[in-house]
């Protein structure tokens, strides 16, 4: 087996990781959802976490999806055409996890730490 050989199986490891995370974890978050569902005293917010969940899941597989397109990109095939689909990819993975954070949080990430702290920081 030649390096290129080994990274390209690595790189297969790690997508299959991250499409598993993103598969095991959307049926953990249905499940929790139908347990809470069928339960009276968790029922109103069960929707909730489940979107919640699901956003977090999706994150997460997203986040291990870009290490495997890094490291195929950088070691396996270096061109400039592999360079510009990782750099759309980014920007697709960057412009969901903005999405889903806003979906998750209910706030845009940059606005979130005024709400934390309260309104005597909105002052500049």
């Amino acid at each position: 087996m030649t390096y290129d050989e080994i990274i390209s199986d690595v790189v297969k490891v790690v997508e299959a990781v991250g499409a598993t995370i993103m598969v095991v974890g959307g049926l953990v978050a249905l499940l929790g959802y139908v347990a809470a569902a069928a339960r009276p005293a968790d029922r109103a917010g069960a929707y909730q976490k489940l979107r919640r969940n699901l956003g977090r899941v999706i994150l997460l597989g997203l986040e291990v999806l870009i290490v495997g397109d890094i490291v195929r990109t950088i070691v396996v095939d270096p061109t400039v055409e592999s360079v510009v689909v990782l750099g759309l990819i980014v920007v697709i993975r960057i412009v969901l996890s903005f999405s889903l954070e806003v979906e998750i949080d209910g706030s845009w990430p940059w606005n979130r730490w005024r709400a934390e702290r309260g309104p005597e920081s909105t002052s500049v």
